[in-house]
């Protein structure tokens, strides 16, 4: 761009605020002014009470908030607040991981009791490995008679 259209260009950007500057100036806001009467307007306590402002929303809200503080303090130290719901929660949650070992150890056991009666009704030795050796055989004579 050579100098003359910069110039041109800056001299309709002047115009146009300049154009805007004029309009917003030809609106009269009247906050203060009278215009019948031509004078200022005179500022009455009763237009104050009328006026919604930040202090008359505010009001009463710094003892709401200390009575509110106060309440939640007494409540604090009430006995009942500060003992748990379920005081053994803890011991529960400890206790559950043993206690799933245990279960299983539990239905072991019973399952080798079990299998040594069975061998014991059957006749054969009272031990573990003579009652599994009776299962065997028992499962293998249910196999046979399946096939037949």
């Amino acid at each position: 761009m050579s100098l003359t259209e910069t110039s041109d260009a800056r001299k309709a950007r002047l115009l146009q605020l300049k154009k805007r500057k004029e309009e917003s100036q030809g609106i009269i806001k009247n906050r203060n002014f009278d215009p019948e009467s031509r004078t200022l307007k005179k500022h009455t306590a009763s237009e104050d009470v009328e006026m919604d402002t930040v202090e008359k929303n505010v009001d009463g809200l710094a003892q709401q908030v200390i009575a509110e503080d106060e309440e939640k303090r007494a409540e604090d130290l009430n006995v009942f607040n500060i003992a748990p719901k379920r005081p053994n929660w803890d011991l529960k949650r400890e206790t559950d991981k043993k206690l799933a070992k245990l279960e299983r150890k539990t239905q072991e056991a019973i399952h080798t009791l079990i299998r040594q009666r069975l061998a014991a009704q059957k006749g054969e030795s009272d031990d573990i490995v003579g009652a599994m050796r009776a299962q065997e055989r028992a499962q293998d004579q249910e196999d046979l008679s399946d096939e037949e």
